[in-house]
């Protein structure tokens, strides 16, 4: 394969880098690939949720975490979330890896998502620019409003998130 810029990074089950592949390539393979799912925190201990833009080629209008994205090439995971953060959210904070996981999900034919998924956290209060064209809404919501909507509606967030999300919410409850 000939490495470009805006390729994915294939890894192996270990995230060691195997090669790399374009977005669309990754996506209908599926091929495994490193990925983010960043997750912010305010002064009041809420989480912010993101409403997907209806016009995302998968999950529109599905619940999920600030921000999620791929590191292109020759990016590290977390500056190139911090630089996606920026993108989408208008923001910029420190973040932090507290895990990471592996999932497979088919949306449709040949559209998977087969990621090896690096959790962030970060705080910020906002105020946020949110780009219409990944974002139709941002909302707060409190640890404990979040667990029970994951046990109740859980089909209201994009698949992911249900793996991440808790996650985050037991680092939250450590002391």
């Amino acid at each position: 394969m000939t490495e470009r810029l805006n390729d994915l990074i294939l890894v192996d089950c270990y995230d060691r880098p195997i090669g790399t592949a374009g977005k669309a390539e990754a996506h209908a393979a599926p091929l495994l690939h490193r990925a983010f799912s960043v997750f912010l925190i305010n002064d009041n201990g809420e989480l912010l949720l993101q409403k997907r833009a209806a016009g995302k080629y998968h999950s529109g209008g599905l619940w999920a975490n600030a921000c999620c994205s791929h590191p292109r090439t020759g990016e590290q995971t977390v500056p190139s979330a911090e630089a996606r953060m920026t993108e989408e959210l208008g923001v910029t904070c420190p973040l932090r890896e507290i895990g990471s996981f592996v999932y497979l999900h088919r949306f449709a034919d040949r559209l998977y998502e087969y990621e090896y998924d690096h959790v962030l956290l970060g705080h910020h209060n906002g105020p946020f620019t949110p780009d219409p064209g990944e974002i139709a809404a941002l909302r707060w919501v409190s640890p404990a409003a979040l667990e029970q909507e994951l046990r109740e509606t859980p089909e209201r967030f994009a698949p992911w998130f249900l793996t991440a999300a808790p996650m985050v919410l037991r680092q939250l409850a450590k002391p």
